[in-house]
């Protein structure tokens, strides 16, 4: 049976390992290092949770939110522990813990390319938004 907590920075190596080999992740130098994933967390203490599964991390979900809207990033799951609700179990959680900071809406970006991805998104009920057009910049050049 599968846990699901917190996520703290002491997870970050398995969590970024986990990350760094799943299909279909998009990683940054700088915000996904040590240091801006621990930012992130001290930012938003409580919309980013792992799974554990007889102590194994199975999973991960980070979320964010700036007072109005609810960001997901970075959701991944063992290749062995899939198909076991773990990625359900923690989008809901993650869903639960914007309800009760009061965000009513969530959103997230997944690669086009990232079949499974986008598979799984949908089956959880997450619409894509054709009407609307993504944009970035990047702020530091360093952050590839």
């Amino acid at each position: 049976m599968y846990q699901i907590r917190l996520m703290k920075i002491e997870d970050y190596d398995l969590v970024n390992h986990l990350w760094c080999t799943t299909s279909g992740m998009g990683m940054r130098s700088l915000d996904d290092s040590r240091e801006g994933i621990n930012q992130f967390l001290l930012r938003n203490p409580y919309t980013c949770f792992v799974a554990e599964y007889e102590g194994d991390l199975a999973g991960v979900i980070l979320c964010g939110h700036d007072g109005r809207r609810g960001y997901i990033y970075h959701t991944a799951v063992k290749e062995n522990y899939r198909k076991k609700g773990i990625g359900s179990a923690l989008v809901n959680r993650v869903l639960e813990a914007l309800k009760q900071q009061n965000i009513n809406k969530a959103a997230l970006v997944v690669y086009s390319t990232n079949e499974l991805g986008n598979q799984f998104w949908e089956g959880l009920g997450f619409e894509t938004r054709d009407d609307l057009t993504y944009r970035n910049t990047s702020l530091n050049q360093d952050n590839n």
